[in-house]
């Protein structure tokens, strides 16, 4: 690489599946291009680059004309939730995209947003100043479209469905993990400016939940079985529960969600002294490591993804059999998955062809976990999508 840099470059694209030690106290690796979710290829040539970078600046936010029909906000851009946010907020109406189509010769993905013009609380002008605003805020581009006749669905199609503002609470507090809290009130507070309400276990039993349609429960480590009527109730009534990590078991054995966790075989441990026996223990854990899996973009939870294959940063030891229809594994760990990172022999058996998500119905509302951080550290931006999706797509799962 004729780079002044090299060894950080090729330290940034490292991939590591081999140690001298078993044991990690964090992440056992990092890697640049599946953490930010980039493209990446090996070995190019250097004639194939483009010009040098000297300032480095975000994309320019634009719409390209003022419509009196609508506006396409594609999916794929990294701050298209905080642009729609900020149009839902506004009391505007959108709807998203549940197949691909063409308008005007350019091709729209699965999770394309559709603001129609007409019958909004804004006029056509004020629409357009206000989606300038929103696009130049959000560093993307907005198509404006002068018909609703596509190649494929038109855009008064039922496949475009209403997306509803989310209103968000999180659970904190006693049994919550506070670092899991934490990136999740990060990302959706300062990244995408989205206002989440924080309720504390404390108090919970004295909320009315029925202010929220989406509520997410971090990481948790033990949770009152008092709760479980209330969240049900709210659930039937068409709220998202979003669980992660810890709480899918919580959820599974109370009933919320049906789960199959893959369990370890009782291993014959032979010729390890007392002495070590921690060691060999410890060499069970997933303290951090990078994971493929396969994933179906017509799916909601995968809206805004243009690859097939995702990688995936995991920490648990939480492996859940797929389902036997095979269009309820929307993500799925492929047979050979580890991309970077240390498993155990017997962990990477357990983990082939598993599912790190799973949503079900419960009446009206829809229950969704992941046995993943997809927020890792603030991090990890390219699963960031997968937690936005569940947010604003999870009634359409």
């Amino acid at each position: 690489m004729n780079q002044k840099n090299q060894r950080l470059v090729k330290a940034m694209f490292d991939v590591r599946k081999t140690f001298k030690d078993s044991l990690f106290y964090d992440v056992s690796a990092w890697t640049f291009n599946h953490s930010f979710g980039v493209d990446y290829a090996e070995n190019v040539s250097l004639s194939k680059a483009g010009k040098e970078i000297t300032d480095l600046k975000m994309q320019s936010g634009n719409v390209n004309f003022k419509s009196d029909y609508g506006y396409l906000m594609p999916w794929n851009e990294y701050y298209t939730p905080k642009a729609l946010n900020a149009i839902l907020e506004k009391g505007l109406r959108a709807k998203v995209s549940m197949k691909n189509f063409k308008n005007g010769g350019i091709s729209y993905d699965y999770g394309t947003i559709f603001i129609p013009v007409q019958n909004q609380k804004l006029n056509a002008t004020d629409m357009f100043s206000f989606l300038q605003e929103v696009a130049n805020e959000s560093n993307l581009n907005l198509n404006a479209v002068n018909t609703g006749l596509n190649d494929g669905i038109d855009l008064g199609s039922n496949n475009f469905r209403a997306v509803k503002q989310p209103k968000i609470a999180m659970l904190v507090g006693n049994g919550i993990t506070s670092y899991d809290a934490g990136e999740m009130w990060h990302l959706l507070d300062t990244r995408f400016n989205m206002k989440v309400t924080k309720l504390d276990m404390s108090y919970l039993n004295r909320v009315d939940l029925s202010r929220y349609n989406v509520l997410i429960v971090p990481n948790s480590y033990s949770m009152d079985k008092s709760k479980v009527e209330k969240f049900k109730t709210w659930i039937r009534n068409g709220g998202t529960l979003i669980g992660y990590k810890n709480a899918t078991r919580w959820l599974n054995s109370n009933k919320f969600i049906s789960l199959d966790f893959k369990k370890r075989k009782n291993d014959t441990i032979e010729n390890v002294s007392f002495e070590n026996k921690s060691l060999k223990s410890g060499a069970q854990v997933i303290g951090g490591a990078i994971f493929e899996a396969n994933i179906d973009r017509s799916h909601p939870i995968n809206f805004g993804y243009k690859n097939d294959k995702i990688a995936i940063f995991r920490n648990t030891t939480l492996f859940i059999n797929p389902d036997k229809k095979s269009y309820n594994n929307p993500i799925q760990y492929t047979s050979n998955p580890l991309l970077s990172g240390y498993i155990s022999k017997e962990n990477a058996t357990l983990i082939k062809n598993t599912v790190p998500f799973k949503v079900q119905r419960m009446g009206s509302g829809r229950v969704i976990v992941f046995t993943d951080n997809t927020n890792f550290r603030a991090f990890w931006y390219g699963t960031n999508k997968l937690f936005m999706n569940a947010i604003f797509f999870g009634d359409k799962m």
